[in-house]
């Protein structure tokens, strides 16, 4: 069962001054994790940690890069509870393939400008981007411009990445890589 708060607990006036300028405290890193496999693959133990830390009252973003829907994209989020927004393309269908129409492939641009900017700004606690390892296959998402965001990013704010066939480039930067390799029967 997960407990919603209304409002963050006001702190005794000496207690929290005194803890925010102890030597011995830092902010805690935030940290880049890529889950992979060799199919595509809905991760599910993503969607756990996600969940997990918005109902601790913390701020999620989840972007779906090859997802679409109706009436979605950046100004259609989904939100789930309090702290967990879901964004997709503003596209008609889910791709499967390096098959983008020149709208759709506009559409992804705007997510992934978007996902930049409010990851940039520090809005999220956790940034889930999803199939994002596809998006580059495809040429929708740039290789160089995600290694940016991941080196420029707030340093606390945790990234994961997920998709098959992860380019080096990310696995190398990452500080945990989970590889799925089990086939699922057909």
């Amino acid at each position: 069962m997960v407990s919603q708060l209304r409002a963050p607990r006001p702190q005794p006036q000496g207690r929290s001054s005194r803890l925010k300028s102890h030597p011995w405290l830092h902010a805690i890193e935030g940290t880049i994790q890529v889950f992979t496999s060799p199919h595509r693959s809905f991760f599910t133990n993503v969607m756990v940690q996600a969940m997990r830390v918005a109902g601790q009252g913390q701020a999620v973003l989840i972007v779906q890069f090859l997802k679409g829907g109706i009436e979605q994209g950046v100004e259609h989020p989904m939100q789930f509870g309090q702290g967990l927004e879901w964004v997709r393309a503003d596209i008609g269908r889910c791709l499967k393939a390096d098959d983008a129409t020149e709208a759709e492939r506009a559409a992804i641009a705007q997510l992934w400008q978007h996902t930049e900017t409010v990851v940039m700004q520090g809005r999220y606690s956790m940034a889930v981007l999803d199939e994002l390892s596809l998006a580059i296959q495809f040429g929708l998402i740039s290789e160089a411009a995600v290694l940016q965001l991941l080196k420029e990013r707030p340093p606390q704010v945790d990234v994961i990445l997920t998709g098959p066939d992860m380019p080096e480039s990310l696995l190398a930067i990452a500080d945990q890589v989970t590889e799925f390799r089990r086939q699922f029967l057909s």
